[in-house]
């Protein structure tokens, strides 16, 4: 077979043929005119940030990698504890410049139930801020304080630190 060549064919956008970008989904967020709570995980960090849409580009208003923890004694990884943090941190963030509620943006990450990108969620709602969204999408607190890895006092020391004084 070849490939379909002519003034008919149209090929789709770059980053849709990577497979990195739902357009339709993109657009429907973008609707809501609220900012966007971005969760991403990589294979080494959780990356949380809060974005608005501006014709130039998509503008970050707040930012916290799981590396930034490591200023608050906790060494920031890619699991819950760290997601939960991250989002925490960025709530505390955005809410010091006067954001108050914002949209999930989760990509093309599965929306599965107790996932770590519902942790990040957690967090920025815990810091004061307001999201549509569902209790039962959480993961369990005891998953989120790290009991299951041993790190409670760690993850409860750094969230006093965090909400103590974000930075």
């Amino acid at each position: 077979m070849t490939k379909a060549t002519g003034p008919l064919f149209q090929v789709h956008f770059r980053r849709r043929r990577e497979g990195r970008t739902d357009y339709q989904k993109r657009l429907a967020l973008l609707k809501s005119g609220k900012p966007r709570l971005v969760v991403r995980k990589t294979n080494r960090y959780v990356i949380v940030q809060l974005v608005t849409f501006s014709p130039q580009g998509d503008r970050v208003i707040a930012s916290a990698t799981s590396k930034d923890l490591n200023a608050f004694n906790f060494t920031g990884k890619c699991n819950t504890p760290s997601a939960y943090l991250t989002g925490l941190l960025v709530g505390t963030r955005a809410k010091a410049k006067g954001v108050k509620d914002f949209v999930l943006d989760i990509g093309l990450h599965a929306p599965t139930q107790g996932s770590l990108v519902f942790a990040g969620l957690k967090g920025a709602v815990d810091a004061g801020l307001t999201a549509p969204h569902s209790n039962e999408r959480f993961p369990d607190e005891a998953r989120m304080n790290g009991e299951h890895i041993q790190l409670k006092e760690a993850v409860l020391s750094a969230k006093q630190k965090i909400l103590g004084g974000a930075t």
